[in-house]
């Protein structure tokens, strides 16, 4: 992920993600109202087809396989690259595709059930559980990441971890507390902040024109800019994380108009 398609792809994919949640919360709020509603892991997608249902599911998972495969395979040589850091990043993937697997068998096992409303509200308990291990999983592969990501692309990455935590812990108190409106759009908003976030790490990194003054790309073979924005004087670092700071707020207030 140590690149600007690294961070804007999987960014723009969580951003799509938890805008769809955000803006199905609310419309099955308006027409279910406060007693009738149940927050919900995923959401069928609106079409005459049946086999669309699932889409978010099915987009899900392709999306996982593929980056897990782009983490690990070595284009265009097709041979398997086992480097750490790849490996973290593409065990993130796995437990997004396990999830959607998971949510997957889970929807048709409930559909086939006799006590349908019943079956579907006890698996969905347990889909949701799955996607907080989900986030649970990212949080710990990122505070504990074999890159050792100093100076302004580690606050960026601590930015970062405290999206997920809050991602973590809606999506468990779902598990909870799942009639809570309140919860779920925290829930909705923090993906959504999460893929935000992501693409502004893409943008602040690794394009040369927005690197922040005093500072420059550290460049890896062939001139591509791959790795840690490099701050030669104390100053020019400080004045980089403090810019850091406004960026993250600016972002928060746009998930939340």
């Amino acid at each position: 992920m140590g690149t600007f398609l690294g961070h804007f792809v999987p960014g723009l994919a969580f951003a799509i993600l938890g805008l769809w949640h955000a803006l199905n919360t609310v419309r099955a709020y308006k027409l279910k109202g406060a007693s009738g509603f149940r927050a919900a892991a995923w959401f069928p997608f609106p079409s005459l087809v049946p086999g669309l249902k699932h889409l978010e599911l099915y987009l899900l998972l392709s999306f996982s396989v593929l980056a897990i495969v782009d983490q690990l395979v070595d284009f265009p040589l097709l041979s398997f690259t086992i480097q750490p850091d790849a490996l973290e990043h593409a065990t993130m993937y796995l437990h997004l595709a396990v999830y959607a697997s998971v949510a997957l068998a889970a929807d048709g096992v409930a559909a086939s059930s006799s006590h349908h409303g019943g079956a579907q509200a006890q698996l969905g308990e347990v889909v949701a559980a799955l996607a907080a291990s989900v986030f649970g999983q990212e949080l710990f592969l990122l505070r504990f990441h074999s890159a050792d990501h100093a100076g302004l692309e580690g606050h960026y990455h601590w930015l970062l971890q405290l999206v997920v935590t809050a991602s973590l812990v809606s999506t468990s108190a779902t598990v909870v507390l799942p009639r809570s409106f309140a919860v779920a759009v925290v829930r909705s908003a923090s993906v959504l902040f999460q893929g935000l976030w992501l693409i502004v790490m893409g943008f602040a990194l690794w394009v040369p024109a927005l690197v922040p003054r005093g500072c420059h790309g550290a460049e890896a073979g062939g001139g591509a800019m791959r790795s840690a924005v490099a701050c030669p004087t104390d100053e020019a670092a400080r004045r980089a994380v403090v810019m850091a700071n406004p960026q993250f707020s600016w972002v928060l207030a746009g998930v939340w108009p």
